[in-house]
This record gives structure tokens, C-alpha cells and sequence, in this order.
């Protein structure tokens, strides 16, 4: 069975400044638009739960970042700053408008950069559960890649065995295998390390963004697990009080959130996007 076969989502290819991007549509003629950005270790289908919800207010588009999930990269477009700058490309070539864009995990920093260097470009964001303080505070196998001395100690490892362990809590093998191995394999055949890149410019681009947060008016919501132990909850408070239109959400989850909290996570994109967005910019 594919997993097309127990999802809502149905993916395709397309091109976008010479990269061949996995994404899903569901087309609905509608003025609201959502643009789902895919965390990382995962794909597009860690949306697969909320999906419903979400297509029930208006055209949703899913993608898997350049470099992430399905989608091809290069290495100079797998950074924070550089996608957020193909963001804004591929919203403008692909006739999005101005989304508002969902970016758990890596896509908190992308979207960030995206509303910062051309807010024309969003409408809204929801945001959380990315390692984007400065200085940086992450645990666990997160912290181990981004303090890791080169690339090479990455592409020493197992790859599909410590993919398949961490986000086994988010789609297991034995109830979603065919999830499972969307994950896992997107990162096969040396895809992990290379995809690694986008965090170890965390040290760096980090210091960037910090500067730029009080600059950013778009209005943001702020949504992830409070157990977090890869991006501790102090990443998401750091966003709450330096971005001057935001409110703060934790969820009783881990980091998976958008998975392991899907009802409520869905809810609050929901409530977000039918307006509830205004609220902070009334306030």
C-alpha cells in the first residue's frame, strides 16, 4: 500500500529555480492560501494528520524545503537565509500570493528570513520548535550535528537506522510503514548530512536573525511541544519576546508536535488563519 493510499495528500514534482520540488496541492479556488513547510528528519506528510482540517479553510500547498524530504537541493540553498529567499521566489513564480505560512522545526528559520527580507511576501506565520535562539540552545542528536567538527562525522552515520529511531514516535514502523519509509528514505544514500548543513549554520545565521525578529510585523503565532528535549521551550519564548506581533502556544508534546499534538496543533492553524491572526496586530 502507498502511502498516497492511507493519507489525504497526493503529492507531485515541480521545478523552481532549476531545483525539483516535492509539494502537495489540494487546489481548492479559494483567497486563502496556506503553505505547509516540512520539518526535518520528515516530509511533507507530517502534515498528513491536520491536512483535513487545514484544506477545510481555504487552498493548502505543502513542500519539502531544497535538500529536504524528496525535494532535490544544492548546497548553497540548504541555510536558513537562502531558503527563505527561495520561498519567496517560488511564492511569486507559483502564483501563492502572499500565504501564510506554517514552518515547524527548520521552517520556523526560513519562514523567519522569508518575513523579514520580504514580508510582502506572507501573510501570516506560524512558527516553533526550531533551535533559532542565540546563542543557540538545542539538546540531544540536534546539538551532537550542530557542534559536530566537520560534515564527515555526519556522513558517518547510520543514517536510516538513527532516522528510523527518531521519528518513530511520529509515524511507527509497524502502524504507518509506508510514513516511515518517506522519512526514512528521503535521507538515505548520504541525503542526512547533506541536509545537516541548514543546521550548522545555525551558530551563524542565528546572530542574523536575532537582528532581525524586532523588524518583523508580520503577524506570527508560536506553536510546539512544551517537552521538547531537541529545541528546548526556551527558543520559543526567545521568539515571543522579540517579535513584536506574536503569541505563544505550548502543546503537551514532545518534539513532533505538529504529529503528536495533531488536534490541537490543527486547531490553531486553523483558528490562526481564519483570522484569529488579527489579534495581535488589534493588540
Amino acid at each position: 500500500m502507498s502511502a498516497e493510499a492511507v493519507s489525504p495528500i497526493t503529492t507531485y514534482f515541480r521545478v523552481c529555480d532549476g531545483v525539483r520540488v516535492r509539494f502537495a496541492d489540494h487546489k481548492a479556488d479559494s483567497d486563502i492560501t496556506v503553505m505547509l513547510l516540512a520539518p526535518w528528519p520528515e516530509s511533507l506528510w507530517a502534515f498528513r494528520r491536520i491536512w483535513h482540517g487545514v484544506a477545510a479553510v481555504g487552498r493548502v500547498v505543502a513542500i519539502d524545503l531544497p535538500g529536504f524530504g524528496h525535494s532535490d537541493g544544492r548546497p548553497e540553498l540548504i541555510a536558513p537565509d537562502a531558503s527563505g529567499a527561495f520561498l519567496a521566489r517560488l511564492i511569486e513564480e507559483w502564483g501563492l500570493g502572499a500565504p501564510h505560512v506554517v514552518g515547524p522545526d527548520v521552517g520556523t528559520a526560513a519562514a523567519l528570513f522569508l518575513a523579514a527580507r520580504a514580508p510582502e511576501r506572507v501573510t501570516s506565520l506560524t512558527v516553533g520548535g526550531g533551535a533559532v535562539r542565540f546563542p543557540i540552545e538545542a539538546g540531544g542528536a540536534l546539538k551532537d550535528i550542530i557542534e559536530a567538527p566537520s560534515l564527515d562525522v555526519v556522513r558517518g552515520l547510520d543514517a536510516r537506522t538513527n532516522i528510523g529511531y527518531a521519528v518513530e514516535a511520529a509515524a511507527s514502523s509497524d502502524s504507518e510503514p509506508d510514513v516511515h519509509e518517506d522519512y526514512v528514505s528521503a535521507y538515505d544514500l548520504g541525503r542526512f548530512a547533506e541536509s545537516a548543513r541548514f543546521v550548522r549554520h545555525y551558530p551563524e545565521q542565528n546572530q542574523v536573525l536575532r537582528d532581525l525578529l524586532p523588524t518583523i510585523t508580520t503577524p506570527t503565532q508560536i506553536v510546539a511541544g512544551r517537552e521538547d528535549d531537541l529545541v528546548p521551550w526556551s527558543n520559543n519564548q526567545y521568539l515571543d519576546e522579540l517579535l513584536p506581533n506574536s503569541e505563544i502556544h505550548p502543546l503537551d508534546a514532545g518534539h513532533f508536535a505538529w504529529e503528536q499534538a495533531a488536534a490541537d496543533y490543527g486547531r490553531l492553524v486553523v483558528d490562526w488563519v481564519n483570522g484569529g491572526y488579527r489579534r495581535v496586530l488589534a493588540g
